[in-house]
């Protein structure tokens, strides 16, 4: 899956949100990518439910078609 169709993905079931999506470095670099998701949905979640609201966002592409995600997520605040 390309970074673009995985930062669609993101963006579309987190509303408000903004999705920078990339390759991750490193020996994997083909089938692992890094994320890094704004949204003010973030705001008073734990770090646990962030990235769960980010993989739910995603679906069945988490299972599918990414192999791994580094994710960093943040509020509009911490940006």
């Amino acid at each position: 899956m390309e970074p673009e169709d995985v930062e669609a993905l993101i963006e579309d079931g987190l509303p408000n949100s903004t999705a920078d999506v990339s390759r991750a470095r490193g020996e994997h670099d083909d089938d692992h990518l890094a994320a890094e998701v704004t949204s003010p949905a973030f705001e008073g979640e734990t770090l646990v439910d962030q990235h769960q609201m980010v993989y739910d966002a995603l679906g069945d592409a988490m299972t599918n078609e990414i192999h791994a995600l580094e994710l960093t997520t943040k509020t509009p605040d911490d940006a």
